[in-house]
C-alpha cells in the first residue's frame, strides 16, 4: 500500500501516523521524501487496513494499493529517480550518460592499462573488465581471478577510472572491497544468497538481466539487494535468449522505458553481450541512448582477434573512439529535444 502525504503535513503528524499504522496493523512503514510530496510505503499484510480511516486523516493526499510484488524498487513508492553517486563524482541516474568500457577479460598489465588509457581518452567514465569469468564451457578461459583484480586496481591508479567487475560467489565479497561497482552477471541474477549478502554492503551493485528472465523477475532480484539495506542498484539490460539466431541474444530495448516506468532505479545497456557482434555495437548503443538509457557497457579490446574471451563482440580502441563521438553527439541532441518539449 502507498500513502501520499500532503506537503504541508508536520513532522509530528507524520511520526504519530506512522506509529499508529505500525501498531494497528503490524506493518513496516518506509518513508520516501520527494521534491513535491512524502510517500509512505507499507510492507506486510495490508488487506486489513481501513482505507477510510487512512483517508480521513487531513494530511493524507491519496491511498493506493500496490499489485506488484516488489516494493523498494517500485516507482510508486519512490517517485523520484534514484541517483547513485560515486566518490569520484559520477552520478548515475541524474540524466547524464556514462560509458563503462574495457575488455571482457583482463589478460595482462599492458593490455588493461593500454585499453584503460584509450577508453578514458574517448570519453568513458568507468573501466570494466573481467577478473572472474563465468563461461559456458569448463575448458574456456576462466579469468586471472585475484591477479586480475590487482591489474584492474593498477589501471585505476594510472587513469583514475573507477572499476567495474563481476563477482561470482559470496566468499569473494571481501576481495571486492576496493572495487567501485560490483557486477552481478546474468547467470547469477537469481543467486539469491549472493544477492542477500550484497544487500549488506555499502557499494553500488550492477545487476545484469538473466538470460531468460522477465522484467518482473529482474526487478525482484534487485529487491533482494535493496531489502538487505543496499539501495545502490543499477540495472543492466544485456539481451535475452529468444528463438532468433542472427545475434548472440536479443537486445530488449523496450526494457529501458518499461523499467523507468515501473522502477526508480537507473538502467544501462550492454550491446556487446546482447548482439555478440562488434559491427552491431555502435548502432545498438545509439538506439539505447534514444531509448533513454542512463549508460552503456561496451567491450573494448586492443586485439580482438586474439582475445581470450568474447573477441567477436569487442571493439578496437579506434572503433570505440568513433562510436563514442557519435554516442555523445546523439545524447546531446536527444537532451536538446527533450528540453525543448519540456
Amino acid at each position: 500500500m502507498i500513502i501520499v502525504i500532503r506537503p504541508d503535513a508536520s513532522k509530528e503528524q507524520l511520526t504519530l501516523f506512522k506509529a499508529a499504522l505500525e501498531e494497528r496493523y503490524n506493518v513496516t512503514v518506509n518513508t520516501w521524501v520527494g521534491v513535491e510530496s512524502t510517500v509512505l510505503g507499507l510492507i506486510g499484510d495490508t488487506v486489513q487496513i481501513d482505507e477510510d480511516w487512512v483517508n480521513a486523516q487531513e494530511f493524507v493526499e491519496s491511498v493506493k494499493r500496490v499489485q506488484e510484488p516488489y516494493k523498494k524498487a517500485n516507482r510508486k513508492f519512490h517517485p523520484d529517480n534514484t541517483v547513485i553517486e560515486l566518490p569520484t563524482g559520477q552520478k548515475i541516474g541524474d540524466g547524464s550518460l556514462y560509458i563503462m568500457a574495457g575488455p571482457c577479460s583482463v589478460e595482462t598489465e599492458e593490455q588493461i592499462n593500454y585499453v584503460a588509457r584509450r577508453v578514458k581518452a574517448a570519453g568513458a567514465s568507468f573501466l570494466r573488465g573481467g577478473a572472474f569469468k563465468p563461461r559456458t564451457s569448463p575448458y574456456s578461459f576462466q579469468g586471472l581471478k585475484a591477479e586480475g583484480l590487482d591489474l584492474l586496481k593498477g589501471a585505476r591508479k594510472e587513469t583514475g577510472l573507477p572499476i567495474v567487475t563481476e563477482i561470482m560467489r559470496t566468499s569473494h565479497i571481501d576481495m571486492f572491497e576496493s572495487v567501485d561497482i560490483i557486477q552481478v552477471g546474468a547467470r547469477n541474477m537469481q543467486n539469491f544468497e549472493l544477492l542477500k549478502e550484497l544487500g549488506k554492503i555499502n557499494k553500488p551493485i550492477l545487476l545484469k538481466r538473466g538470460l531468460s528472465s522477465t522484467i518482473e523477475e529482474w526487478i525482484m532480484s534487485a529487491e533482494y539487494i535493496m531489502a538487505g539495506g543496499n539501495e545502490q542498484v543499477i540495472l543492466c539490460e544485456r539481451g535475452i535468449r529468444t528463438y532468433e539466431t542472427a545475434t548472440r541474444n536479443t537486445l530488449d530495448l523496450s526494457a529501458v522505458p518499461i523499467i523507468k516506468k515501473l522502477s526508480h532505479l537507473p538502467v544501462i545497456v550492454d550491446p556487446s553481450h546482447a548482439t555478440g557482434k562488434a559491427w552491431l555495437v555502435e548502432q545498438m548503443s545509439l538506439a539505447a541512448v534514444a531509448a533513454g538509457a542512463d549508460g552503456l557497457m561496451i567491450e573494448v579490446h586492443n586485439d580482438p582477434k586474439h582475445a581470450l574471451s568474447d573477441g567477436a563482440q569487442s571493439l578496437t580502441p579506434d572503433q570505440f573512439d568513433r562510436a563514442a563521438k557519435k554516442i555523445f553527439a546523439l545524447k546531446k541532441a536527444y537532451d536538446e529535444i527533450v528540453n525543448e518539449q519540456d
